[in-house]
């Protein structure tokens, strides 16, 4: 095992990583940009590095001064969390190559399932099931409408090289769809640097369900279980769960059995996430299939809910994996039901983020709470960054038991001084659709419209 880390990250999933890392024994670096010296991950690590101004440019993507940090300081390897760097193959290279260990993929997995389009491509030939759509970029809008009238109305147009769901766009007839393509394109090459973009089948009241999977230094993937991430604002996940109410035991074994084929594909090492879009088959809203979506090579923001019926600590698990050790790891099978609610500096109402200083921090307590905070009482949120404040999680001995614990945890989460999309979570609880495990991923936008 390495003897020092350094977090190539910020707010709540550095302080996730240092804690681990500390109860390892293993020295936790973090770096910071200057809008972030006072948040607590910063104190929390045992030596912290200023690595530049506010703008993601200038620090947390700025490959360079990480590398020079990890340099300054003598750190053995580097975790990029999630986000920022955490998916550049090119950076993964140039933390290898520096003669650091790279937590996290091969730059190669990283690289091959960074483009959409390749990767449907590779998971086609792996045997996973994927939606019918383009084989490869579809270069303009008339191109795409060729396509969609091939595969039928409605299709999603998406960036190649995107993620986040800012890149993504359902179209129903050919008018949306020449819209939708050009939103697409705009997109993916403001924020991806690439303007290809892929259309396939959108599949209507939908679920969205991912795999955890781990692949052990062995060659080994090991399934983890699921986790449902249907409520989604702006395509944006907001809820998770494990494991997942909307499948049964049938489809849940084809889909673990998919997503070790997907591992298996890119001879995949260490924690990864595959996605998939659960709906009817051919029709029929009885019957359930799945549609390969994306492959996520890193540590996904809702892996709590995982780690919590599992009783495993995933990102130990990463760290042992890194350093070649040996990971014995027999059949998962998941304890109980863990749900994450994702607290965001929102307009409850809009989804607007709403920066400002938190004048008031009050977490809930009690058995059954996990708080994963990147925040405290006094602290700015800034504008410079994504708005999650802390993942509320509770754990029940079934959904029911989890959904009591949820609402007691919520309604005594005291946030003042910006606002928050606490009262939307609330709000959440009361639907029925939620609360008997029927919803898909439109339930927010049914909210919103009622």
């Amino acid at each position: 095992m390495f003897e020092s880390v350094l977090v190539a990250n910020r707010a709540e999933i550095a302080s996730r990583i240092i804690h681990t890392a500390r109860r390892m024994g293993v020295k936790a670096i973090a770096v910071y940009s200057e809008a972030d010296a006072d948040l607590p991950f910063v104190a929390e690590a045992d030596e912290a590095i200023l690595i530049g101004p506010p703008r993601p440019a200038a620090s947390y993507l700025n490959a360079p001064a990480v590398l020079e940090a990890a340099e300054r300081t003598n750190a053995q390897a580097i975790h990029p969390g999630y986000g920022f760097l955490a998916e550049s193959a090119e950076f993964a290279r140039r933390v290898i190559d520096a003669g650091l260990v790279w937590v996290g993929p091969a730059p190669l997995a990283i690289g091959r399932m960074g483009d959409k389009i390749n990767a449907r491509n590779l998971m086609k030939d792996a045997g996973v099931p994927v939606a019918p759509g383009a084989w490869e970029p579809v270069p303009d809008a008339a191109t795409a409408v060729e396509e969609a009238e091939r595969i039928g109305y409605p299709v999603m147009v998406k960036a190649a090289g995107g993620g986040g769901g800012i890149d993504l766009g359902a179209a129903y007839d050919e008018e949306g769809l020449r819209r939708a393509y050009e939103t697409a394109r705009s997109r993916a090459e403001q924020y991806f640097g690439s303007a290809d973009i892929l259309v396939e089948k959108y599949v209507e009241a939908a679920r969205h369900v991912e795999v955890q999977i781990l692949g052990l230094p062995d060659g080994t993937v090991v399934p983890l279980g699921e986790r449902d991430c249907s409520v989604q604002r702006r395509h944006q996940k907001v809820v998770e769960e494990a494991p997942s109410p909307g499948i049964g035991p049938e489809l849940r074994e084809r889909m673990l059995a998919a997503a070790v084929r997907a591992g298996e594909a890119i001879d995949y090492r260490g924690a990864g996430t595959v996605e998939f879009l659960v709906g009817a088959a051919d029709g029929d809203l009885r019957a359930r299939e799945f549609f390969f979506l994306e492959m996520n090579t890193r540590l996904q923001v809702e892996h709590p809910v995982t780690e919590l019926v599992t009783g495993l600590d995933l990102v130990e698990l990463q760290f042992r994996v890194a350093a070649g050790e040996t990971v014995a790891l027999g059949p998962v099978a998941p304890r109980g039901h863990a749900i994450e609610f994702r607290v965001y500096a929102e307009d409850p109402l809009r989804f607007m983020p709403n920066p400002g200083e938190i004048k008031i921090w009050e977490e809930p307590v009690g058995e059954g709470i996990r708080i994963d905070a990147g925040y405290a009482e006094g602290n700015v949120v800034t504008p410079f960054y994504d708005p999650l404040l802390a993942k509320l999680c509770v754990q029940g001995a079934d959904r029911a038991d989890a959904l009591r614990r949820a609402r007691a945890a919520l309604g005594a989460f005291r946030i003042e001084g910006l606002k928050t999309n606490l009262p939307f979570l609330l709000e959440l609880l009361d639907r029925p659709e939620f609360a008997d495990g029927t919803y898909d991923t439109g339930l927010v936008d049914r909210m919103r419209a009622s």
